[in-house]
């Protein structure tokens, strides 16, 4: 279960609000480059991405996965990192599916690695029990709670 990696590595962020997608990129990639995992070109290169390919990103209503391709420039070491925004940030004003206000910021130099960390976050989203409860998280003690109650599964 990779929530309490997440607080382990200090890679999470709980935000109330955004004022654009762009942003909300920005501030999800923050964890990641504070330990050195990404430089803070990493960002931008996801979000010059988005702009050129679309909202690819949001896999699921609700679900964002930010990420360019393995190997960027910018990335140093493969990890996740996990931000939840109160407040639903759009991608598309169209479309209401591309909506986001959990973000899964994916980095990647270590292909096996990356594969790893991808089967254990699609797992987890698989569960829509704990994807509901994630919605809801306000807090580093709420991770570790679900934590402990989806141990087992």
């Amino acid at each position: 279960m990779m929530l309490k990696e997440f607080v382990e590595k200090k890679h999470f962020n709980f935000v109330d609000k955004v004022g654009s997608w762009q942003e909300a990129i920005r501030v999800g990639c923050q964890p990641l480059e504070i330990d050195g995992t990404v430089d803070s070109t990493y960002a931008e290169q996801i979000i010059e991405s988005i702009k050129t390919h679309g909202p690819y990103i949001v896999i699921i209503p609700g679900v964002a996965m930010p990420h360019v391709q393995e190997n960027a420039a910018g990335v140093k070491k493969t990890s996740i990192s996990f931000m939840k925004l109160k407040e639903a940030i759009s991608f598309d004003e169209n479309d209401p599916d591309k909506d986001a206000k959990l973000f899964f910021t994916l980095a990647s130099c270590n292909h096996d690695e990356h594969l790893a960390n991808m089967q254990k976050l699609t797992m987890m989203l698989m569960n829509e029990e704990l994807l509901a409860e994630l919605m809801e998280v306000n807090s580093v003690d709420e991770l570790l709670e679900l934590h402990e109650k989806y141990l087992e599964s």
